[in-house]
C-alpha cells in the first residue's frame, strides 16, 4: 500500500513538472535609444496581439514579465519617432532586446504645442506644422539660423545678410521693408523680440541655434493670428532640451576652406524625484564664410533651466546669455549683362560675389557724433552684435474641477549693435568724378589713402554708407498666462497676453569712398582740382552724405500691449472637431524721435574746420517729436478638422489677423499723437484647406492656401523709399517623408502666385518672390548598425523679380549641401559637411530694379553664401 502511494506521488510531481515546463514564462528586458545612443523615456513597448507591454523609465530601460514560450513581434513605438518592430522567440528563457529608434517627427502622432492652445497631434490639428529635428537640421549643412527656416515648405528665407538680418516671408506674403514682419520667431512659445522687422534690429539677431534646441516647430497660417500678436502669417518656434533624461553632447567645428572655430556643448540630467536641469552652449571665432581680412565673429551663447515636477504639475526656471559679434552681409557688387528679362549675371575682376564682402582691414572704426552730440568711436568689426541676458519661468498645473493654468513669462536685457558697410552705388572712378555727388564738391582727383597713388580711371568705386547703428535698448517683458477647462467634449482656452518693449536706436552713419575690391579693398580720398582736400582717409562725409544726409537720428520709444484672447475647441465626434478662437491687441505707444542737422565741428580735433567738417551730421535733440498713440486690432481664426481614418486626415480654415509697426513708421512726418492716422496696422486675411496622409514609414501633407495682405506703408532704409502696397496670393504647399529601411527621404515645394494689388503696380508681382520654393532632403544610414550616416539637400526656388516694378529677373538657383556623419568609436562621431557644394550664385535680393540693356552694368545683390566645407568631431554621453 505504501509502495503504490509512493508511485502515485512521484507521478504525480512528474505531471506537474511537465506542466511547469509546458507553461513555463519568463521576462524579456531592454533598453531604447536614439541614434545618438540617448536613452528614450516613456517608449510602450508590447508584444503584439496581447495585452503584455511596459513602458521605459528614465535610463531608457523596460521589462515585460511572465511571457509565455511562444513567437512574438515585439514592438516599440513613441510619438516623434518611427515604430520598429522585431521577432523574438521565447523558449524557457528570460531574453534581452533592445531596440534603437530613429526619430520621425513628421509623423501624424507627434503632438503639435506651438500655435495651439491645447496640444494635438498632427491628425487631429486643423493647422499646417512642421517640426525639425536636430538630425534634419545637420542634413542641409546650415551656417545661420535662418538657413534652417529654408527647408520649411512656405517659408522663403533670404539667408544672405549672415547670422542675422535675414528677410523671412511666407505664402507670397511679402518682405515688405524687410526682416519677418509677418513672421514671430519664438523661443519656448514666447516672442523673441515683440516685432520682427524693426531696422537693425530683426528677431533673428537674437536668436542662436545650437545644442540646447531639441527641435523647431513652425506653424504656417492658421492659429497664429490669435496664439501671437503680430503673427498673422506665422510662428516658428525653437523648442529647448530639458535633461528629464541624462545625456549630453561635446563638439567641435572648424572650417575646411575658410576660418572659423566653433564648440558647442550641452549637458542635462535627473538632479532628485521630479528635479532635472539643461544646460548648453556654444563659442566661435573666425573670420566668417566670406573673406572679411580679420577676426569677423567672435562670441557665444549660455543656456540654463531647471525643472521640478510636482503631483498636478511642473515649473521651470531657465535663463539665457547671448553676446555675439557676427559680420553682418549687405549687397555685393556685380556686373550685369543680357537683358532685364534675360541678364547675365558675372563677377567685377577682382569680387567674388559668392565668397568675398566689401568689409576690409582699412575700414575698421567710424568716428563721428554720437546719440547726445558726443564724439565717439566705433569698431566695424563688432558687426551685428546682439548683447542679451534673459531669465524665464514656464509653469502648468492642473486646479480644481479640471481647471488648468499654464503661464510662461520672460524677461530679456537686450541691446548691442549693427556695423556694416552698405553700398551707395557701384561705378567707374571715371562716372563718379562725372556725376552730381563729385562735381558738386568739386572733386577732380582721387587716390588710394593707403599710399596716395593715383585711382585709374577704370577702377570700379563702391561709395559706401556705413550703417553705424546703436541698438541702445530693447528691453522687454513677455506674459502668456492661460487658463483651461476640458467639458465633455468642449475644451475652452482662456488667454491673456502682456508684453512691454522697449525701442531705442541711434543711427550714426558716415559716408566712404571705397575700393570695389573683394580682398582688402582699399579707402579712397579726393582732391579738388586746386589740390585742397576732399576727404580724410576715405571719409568723404560725416554722415549719410551719399544719401542726402538724411538718416542721422535716434528714437526712443516704448510699446506697451495687452492681448486678451479665447480659444474654443469642440469635439463634435471621435472624427471630427472644430476650433475657433480669437484675439484683441491694444498697443500703446510713447516715446520721442529726433532726425539730423547739420552742423560745424572739429570731430578730428586737430584745431581746424576741414571741407567735411564744415556739414557734420548730428541729432537734432533740441526739436525731439513727440510719440504718444493708441492702436487696436481684433483677430479671428475658425477651423475644423476631419478624420478620415487613424492615417489620413483633412482640414480647413479661415483666419484674419494683423501686425503692428514699430520703427518703420517714425519717418513719414504723420501725426504721432493721432492712432487713427499713424498706419500702425497691416491686416491679413487668410484660408486654407488641407489634406494629411500617414503611412507606414511615412507621411504626405497638402495645403491651398488664400492671402490678402492690406500694408499701410513702412520706411526702408536702403531705399529711402515707404513701401506701401497691397497684395494677393494664391498656392499649395507640400510636404513629405518616406523611409525605405535605411535610406530616408524629406522634401517640400510651395507653389505661389502673388500679385500686388494696389497702386502703380498692380497687377505685377511682388519683389523678390519666385513663383515655386522647394527642397529635398534624401538620407542614408550604413554600417553593421546603421551607424554611419550621409545626407544631402537640395534647396532651391524659381526665378523673381528684382523690384516691384518687374523689370530685372533675378534667376532661378538650386543650392546643393552635403553632409556625413561617421562613428570613430562608440559614442564618437567625425562630420564632414559642405554648403552650396557647387558654389552656385544664388542672388535673393537687387537694390537696383533694371539695367540698361545692351550694356554691362554694376549693380548691387545679396547672393546666398559661396562654398563652404567644416570639419567637426563630436562626443555624446
Amino acid at each position: 500500500m505504501k509502495t503504490n502511494t509512493s508511485i502515485h506521488k512521484i507521478a504525480f510531481l512528474l505531471a506537474f513538472f511537465v506542466c511547469l515546463v509546458g507553461f513555463s514564462q519568463s521576462k524579456i528586458t531592454g533598453k531604447i535609444t536614439d541614434a545618438s545612443g540617448t536613452p528614450l523615456l516613456n517608449v510602450n513597448v508590447v508584444l503584439q496581439n496581447t495585452t503584455k507591454g511596459a513602458i521605459t523609465d528614465f535610463d531608457g530601460n523596460y521589462t515585460i514579465t511572465n511571457v509565455e514560450d511562444g513567437d512574438y513581434i515585439v514592438v516599440a513605438s513613441s510619438i516623434g519617432y518611427t515604430k520598429v518592430e522585431k521577432s523574438l522567440s521565447i523558449i524557457g528563457v528570460d531574453r534581452v532586446l533592445n531596440f534603437e529608434l530613429a526619430e520621425d517627427a513628421a509623423s501624424l502622432d507627434a503632438i503639435v504645442v506651438t500655435g495651439v492652445a491645447n496640444p494635438k497631434s498632427k491628425l487631429e490639428s486643423s493647422v499646417s506644422i512642421t517640426t525639425l529635428t536636430p538630425t534634419v537640421i545637420e542634413q542641409s549643412a546650415p551656417r545661420t539660423t535662418a538657413e534652417i527656416f529654408r527647408t520649411i515648405p512656405g517659408i522663403r528665407a533670404e539667408s544672405s545678410g549672415g547670422e542675422g538680418n535675414s528677410n523671412i516671408a511666407v505664402r507670397g506674403v511679402p518682405v515688405s521693408s524687410g526682416g519677418s514682419k509677418y513672421v514671430q520667431i519664438q523661443e519656448d512659445g514666447l516672442p523673441v523680440l515683440l516685432f520682427g522687422d524693426m531696422s537693425f534690429a530683426t528677431a533673428d539677431i537674437f536668436t542662436r541655434y545650437d545644442s540646447n534646441i531639441a527641435r523647431i516647430e513652425a506653424i504656417r497660417g492658421g492659429s497664429a493670428s490669435t496664439l501671437s500678436s503680430n503673427s498673422p502669417g506665422a510662428i516658428i518656434n525653437l523648442i529647448s532640451k530639458t535633461g528629464r533624461v541624462e545625456g549630453g553632447s561635446l563638439g567641435t567645428t572648424f572650417g575646411a576652406d575658410y576660418n572659423s572655430f566653433r564648440t558647442d556643448f550641452e549637458y542635462g540630467a535627473p538632479i532628485a524625484d521630479g528635479l532635472y536641469f539643461h544646460m548648453g552652449g556654444f563659442y566661435r571665432v573666425g573670420e566668417g564664410i566670406r573673406d572679411a581680412g580679420y577676426t569677423a565673429n567672435n562670441g557665444g551663447q549660455f543656456k540654463f533651466n531647471i525643472t521640478k515636477e510636482f503631483e498636478k504639475g511642473y515649473v521651470r526656471l531657465y535663463a539665457k546669455h547671448l553676446n555675439d559679434k557676427a559680420i553682418a552681409y549687405l549687397p555685393n557688387p556685380i556686373a550685369v549683362s543680357g537683358t532685364n528679362a534675360d541678364p547675365d549675371f558675372n563677377d567685377i575682376a577682382g569680387f567674388d560675389a559668392n565668397g568675398q564682402t566689401l568689409h576690409t582691414p582699412f575700414l575698421r572704426q567710424n568716428v563721428g557724433l554720437g546719440d547726445s552730440g558726443e564724439l565717439r568711436r566705433s569698431d566695424v568689426a563688432n558687426g551685428m552684435n546682439p548683447i542679451s541676458s534673459s531669465v524665464g519661468v514656464e509653469a502648468s498645473f492642473d486646479l480644481v474641477d479640471g481647471w488648468r493654468f499654464d503661464n510662461r513669462g520672460r524677461f530679456s536685457f537686450n541691446k548691442g549693435g549693427f556695423n556694416s558697410p552698405f553700398p551707395a552705388s557701384v561705378l567707374t572712378a571715371n562716372d563718379f568724378l562725372a556725376g552730381d555727388f563729385a562735381t558738386s564738391r568739386d572733386y577732380a582727383n582721387l587716390t588710394f589713402a593707403n599710399d596716395g597713388s593715383p585711382v585709374p580711371g577704370n577702377t570700379i568705386l563702391a561709395p559706401t554708407v556705413l550703417f553705424d547703428t546703436q541698438l541702445n535698448n530693447f528691453n522687454n517683458f513677455m506674459n502668456d498666462a492661460r487658463l483651461s477647462k476640458s467639458f465633455d467634449n468642449i475644451d475652452i482656452t482662456l488667454g491673456y497676453f502682456k508684453s512691454y518693449q522697449n525701442v531705442s536706436m541711434s543711427w550714426l552713419w558716415n559716408s566712404y569712398l571705397l575700393e570695389a575690391s573683394g580682398d582688402r579693398a582699399r579707402l579712397i580720398n579726393a582732391t579738388a582740382a586746386n589740390g585742397d582736400a576732399r576727404s580724410e582717409n576715405g571719409l568723404i562725409g560725416y554722415g549719410a552724405t551719399l544719401f542726402g544726409n538724411c538718416c542721422q537720428r535716434n528714437y526712443d520709444t516704448d510699446y506697451n500691449v495687452s492681448a486678451p484672447y479665447v480659444d474654443v475647441s469642440i469635439e463634435a465626434n471621435e472624427n471630427l472637431n472644430f476650433n475657433a478662437s480669437a484675439r484683441f491687441d491694444k498697443g500703446r505707444v510713447d516715446g520721442t524721435f529726433a532726425g539730423p542737422v547739420q552742423t560745424t565741428y572739429d570731430v578730428n580735433n586737430d584745431g581746424e574746420i576741414s571741407f567735411i567738417e564744415q556739414s557734420v551730421s548730428a541729432i537734432d535733440v533740441a526739436n525731439p517729436t513727440t510719440v504718444d498713440y493708441d492702436y487696436d486690432y481684433f483677430s479671428y481664426s475658425l477651423g475644423a478638422n476631419l478624420k478620415l481614418s487613424e492615417s489620413q486626415a483633412v482640414f480647413g480654415r479661415y483666419s484674419r489677423g494683423a501686425s503692428a509697426k514699430a520703427d518703420r513708421i517714425l519717418f513719414a512726418g504723420l501725426n504721432y499723437l493721432d492712432g487713427d492716422a499713424i498706419n500702425a496696422l497691416d491686416f491679413i486675411n487668410q484660408a486654407e484647406v488641407g489634406y494629411k496622409q500617414g503611412f507606414e514609414n511615412g507621411a504626405l501633407y497638402a495645403t491651398a492656401f488664400y492671402a490678402k495682405t492690406t500694408e499701410e506703408g513702412g520706411f526702408e532704409a536702403t531705399s529711402q523709399q515707404i513701401i506701401e502696397n497691397d497684395y494677393k496670393s494664391i498656392g499649395i504647399e507640400l510636404e513629405g517623408t518616406y523611409r525605405f529601411d535605411n535610406l530616408n527621404l524629406r522634401g517640400g515645394v510651395t507653389y505661389t502666385n502673388a500679385e500686388i494689388d494696389s497702386g502703380d503696380n498692380a497687377g505685377n508681382t511682388p519683389r523678390r518672390q519666385p513663383d515655386f520654393i522647394y527642397n529635398f532632403l534624401p538620407s542614408y544610414s550604413f554600417g553593421a548598425e546603421s551607424q554611419n550616416n550621409v545626407g544631402l539637400s537640395f534647396i532651391g526656388q524659381s526665378k523673381a523679380f528684382a523690384q516691384d516694378s518687374n523689370q530685372l529677373v533675378l534667376p532661378a538657383f538650386l543650392i546643393v549641401s552635403g553632409n556625413v556623419n561617421f562613428q570613430i568609436a562608440n559614442n564618437l562621431t567625425a562630420n564632414l559637411s559642405a554648403n552650396n557644394i557647387f558654389d552656385t550664385l544664388g542672388i535673393t535680393e537687387s537694390e537696383e530694379g533694371a539695367i540698361t540693356e545692351g550694356q554691362t552694368n554694376f549693380i548691387r545683390v545679396r547672393p546666398v553664401p559661396g562654398r563652404s566645407i567644416s570639419l567637426g568631431l563630436g562626443y555624446r554621453f
